[in-house]
């Protein structure tokens, strides 16, 4: 007689996790989440000005273009010229748009009346943007400390 074969052994149940799957779904999310962060940040940069920040001195030049908005909205380029003349919104970008092709680092400052519509200066920022001129500040005055005695 044939002995009897062995009896198979017991299949014990596996402990273990496999984590794979999970491992594909996370990089998966990773990816998603690298790729819409960037569009969650504001579309325009806005750098505001620190409390403590010193005056600087802007003298017209080669490079910087001041452009003066009078109480009515009435834009005016003041660059070396005595009396500047008046312009339209569109041939003041014209002008910073010609003079930002021949001097590439040129920078423009921008002069608004406290009277003038808020919406007259941001027309001419964005205006500027649009021409590729990114470099564009703003000029106050300072506060009169006597004001306030």
């Amino acid at each position: 007689m044939e002995p009897a074969p062995a009896p198979a052994p017991k299949r014990r149940p596996m402990a273990d996790i496999n984590v794979v799957p999970y491992i594909d779904v996370m990089l998966v999310l990773l990816i998603i989440f690298m790729v819409t962060a960037p569009m969650l940040v504001q579309s325009v940069p806005v750098n505001l000005p620190d409390v403590d920040a010193t005056p600087t001195e802007i003298e017209p030049d080669d490079s910087t273009i001041i452009i003066s908005v009078n109480e009515r909205g009435i834009y005016f380029i003041e660059r070396d010229e005595g009396n500047p003349t008046a312009m339209i919104l569109n041939e003041v970008v014209d002008y910073c748009e010609k003079i930002k092709n021949t001097v590439p680092e040129t920078r423009v400052m921008i002069r608004g009346d406290d009277q003038v519509a808020y919406g007259k200066v941001v027309a001419l920022m964005g205006g500027l943007q649009g021409a590729g001129i990114n470099n564009v500040g703003l000029i106050t005055e300072a506060p009169d400390p006597e004001a306030d005695l």
